[in-house]
């Protein structure tokens, strides 16, 4: 029931980009948000509905931030709305294990689908109402057999990435799984470079020429490979070792939301002084610092030192590098390939995500500790291990992210840390 969503969203985010190009951002949003409805509304049948909420995101989350670079000026108006984009899905994201956790804990499990009905149906008139259309694909056709490839090798990637959890790196399906995704994405890039008018390619590889719009997103990839997992090890270590309910886990982790939010709206303010590249690395750092205190969690940690203070920081330095991450992939982008890019950004967090969480559970599950019985009943305190070198792991591979940020993202074209920076 879970893959089923992270597998649909993966696999159809580079061709909602791309249809939001095509056929008009707000007729995208709306239908992307009318099936993620609709499918929370049926999630009788849970898999599918699922697997229709995936597709429904994969359509709306690409036109949401299309939408609103569309619509705001290149600057520093542009920026801040960035700024504000981040903000509210960091924090529509933190505050899910909060809100489910109480949906479950004081109504049933139904809620945590149902509870997205009235909520879509109010953004649904305020789209319709307010939202102005704006495409740039007038007069050329979707690249259809992009089109299959794409969505067809990141859906396989990805559910080969899921199904590692239960069946291992090393299981022959799961290779050949994995295989399949990474041939058929590579059978995609053939295409591509062969694809021109009429139609209009899923993806142009000459945006990869752009040497911000390459860099930021392998960036936000890893970025989102430890952020994804930060999430989960927390809240699993509340709940399994300091014995926290749903509900108590989900309040412990509303300051680290508050963090993000406030990291993502000061972003757009220190980026005309810092400059984009350096407060992307310096958010990085900052939040390299927090997942490194995170890892000498114990078994009888406290509030403010194992779940408060590093949380803070984790989530206050990733709001503080994903704003200015964001804005250089998309303000290198022209008009023509908005919807494309912004897709690409959501794409790259998503996929990072899925590839992090399960390599970070791989390591966690081989590290653990052995499992000692307390009193006749098996202890939680083997768990402590694994989940200490899982946030090793997210500490190392954001200090590899700044490092190849400070290397690779453009330099500042100005002095003192100008906005504008070099292609």
């Amino acid at each position: 029931m879970l893959n089923a969503y992270a597998i649909a969203f993966a696999g159809f985010m580079l061709l909602g980009g791309r249809a939001s190009d095509l056929y008009g951002r707000k007729a995208m949003f709306l239908l992307g948000l009318g099936l993620f409805t609709a499918a929370s509304a049926a999630g009788g049948q849970l898999v599918a509905a699922r697997a229709a909420q995936g597709l429904g995101a994969a359509v709306l989350s690409p036109a949401t931030l299309t939408l609103v670079t569309s619509a705001v000026p290149a600057g520093a108006a542009r920026t801040r709305a960035i700024g504000t984009w981040t903000a509210v899905g960091a924090a529509g994201g933190a505050a899910g294990g909060f809100v489910g956790g109480a949906l479950v804990e004081l109504l049933s499990w139904r809620w945590v689908l149902l509870i997205n009905v009235p909520v879509g149906v109010l953004v649904l008139a305020g789209g319709l109402l307010w939202l102005r259309e704006s495409r740039t694909g007038a007069g050329r056709r979707l690249d259809l057999p992009g089109a299959v490839l794409v969505t067809a090798g990141l859906a396989t990637l990805a559910y080969g990435i899921v199904e590692t959890e239960a069946a291992g790196w090393t299981d022959p399906a799961t290779l050949l799984t994995l295989l399949g995704g990474v041939l058929l994405l590579a059978v995609f890039v053939a295409v591509e470079a062969r694809t021109a008018a009429p139609l209009m390619p899923l993806m142009p590889l000459k945006i990869f020429r752009t040497r911000a719009v390459t860099a930021a997103n392998v960036a936000i990839l890893m970025c989102g490979s430890s952020s994804f997992g930060m999430w989960f090890f927390m809240t699993t270590y509340a709940q399994s070792v300091l014995g926290y309910t749903p509900i108590q886990a989900g309040v412990a982790l509303v300051p680290s939301s508050v963090a993000v939010i406030v990291g993502s709206k000061l972003a757009p303010r220190l980026m005309p002084a810092v400059g984009a590249r350096n407060l992307a690395v310096l958010g990085t750092l900052v939040a390299a610092a927090g997942f490194a205190w995170q890892s000498t969690l114990t078994s009888d940690g406290t509030f403010l030192g194992t779940i408060l203070g590093p949380g803070v920081l984790m989530m206050a330095g990733l709001g503080l590098a994903t704003t200015p991450l964001a804005a250089l992939a998309t303000s290198s982008a022209s008009p023509s390939d908005a919807g494309l890019v912004s897709g690409l950004v959501n794409t790259s967090r998503t996929m990072g995500g899925a590839l992090g969480l399960a390599v970070l559970s791989t390591v966690a599950v081989a590290t653990a500790g052995p499992v000692a019985p307390d009193f006749g009943v098996p202890s939680s305190d083997h768990l402590v291990p694994g989940y200490a070198m899982a946030f090793r792991v997210s500490t190392a591979v954001l200090i590899a992210a700044a490092v190849l940020m400070h290397l690779w993202l453009p330099k500042p074209a100005g002095r003192g840390g100008a906005q504008v920076e070099r292609p």
